[in-house]
């Protein structure tokens, strides 16, 4: 399983979350303690807001703990907005284009899961994008293309209930074609102004989602796993949840595909 860490509030060096912390996300990339995997060397990637509307990125093949720029970087970027991933690749191989954070348009995404059976999804899956987002898809895994539909399914005008569209969609196809559906799916996403995140399983085990304050001016972290010991800053966002930090704070809710809630509305009537 992959590592990940965002940040949305005043604006703070990457290395607050990167490389200085005693459990940063480098140290994560080699010694994760709530993971399936302890190493995540597959690639890494950080990608930030500043003044202007779209995303900086920067993305190696390299582990996070060897790439001689990743720190230096990380000590001269602030930002109010960014998200940083380490990569155990669970589908596509090892190299830049599959490596997080994905870009398009104002929009960044990066993701920590799996979809099972994904080789014989991944065709009518792609199907289901636009000449323009099919285009779009540089790599081969599955949270690049999940990314994608998301933006077909209205990401833009809609975040969360692009998502859900997006899950349920998956989880549809999956059943229709394989007979079962096992979608694992841990995210964090960003157009620049708010940051959202979910944590969802159609098996309730969710990879983890923690969130904690950051500094004087509002801002909130959301990690794979928390960044040090200070077990009472650390709030476990709980499976079947979504996340948005604003200008408002932080704010969670319950999550489900679109599936489940058309059917939790159908019951309930």
């Amino acid at each position: 399983m992959c590592r990940w860490a965002a940040y949305r509030g005043d604006p703070i060096y990457l290395e607050e979350l990167v490389s200085s912390p005693a459990h940063s996300l480098i140290e994560q990339s080699h010694c994760a303690t709530r993971a399936k995997t302890a190493t995540n060397g597959d690639g890494f990637g950080v990608a930030w807001y500043g003044d202007r509307p779209d995303p900086g990125r920067y993305r190696d093949i390299l582990p996070a703990w060897s790439d001689c720029n990743l720190k230096s970087i990380a000590r001269q970027i602030r930002s109010p907005l960014f998200l940083a991933h380490v990569r155990a690749a669970t589908n596509g191989g090892t190299r830049r284009d599959n490596c997080h954070p994905f870009i398009h348009e104002n929009w960044c995404f990066m993701h920590n899961g799996q979809i099972a059976d994904f080789d014989r999804l991944r065709r009518p899956m792609e199907t289901m994008l636009s000449d323009e987002l099919f285009n779009a898809r540089f790599g081969s895994t599955d949270s690049e293309l999940i990314f994608l539909l998301a933006m077909q399914f209205g990401l833009r005008d809609n975040p969360l209930g692009a998502i859900s569209e997006t899950l349920a969609f998956v989880e549809r196809l999956s059943r229709h074609l394989t007979g079962d559906a096992l979608v694992r799916f841990t995210a964090a996403f960003s157009d620049g102004k708010a940051l959202y995140a979910v944590r969802y399983a159609t098996d309730f085990k969710a990879p983890t989602l923690y969130a904690a304050p950051i500094g004087q001016g509002g801002g909130y972290c959301l990690v794979s796993e928390p960044l040090n010991d200070e077990a009472d800053t650390w709030v476990e966002i709980p499976d079947g949840s979504a996340v948005i930090v604003s200008e408002n704070g932080l704010e969670t809710a319950l999550f489900k595909p679109a599936d489940q809630i058309e059917a939790s509305t159908a019951s309930s009537g």
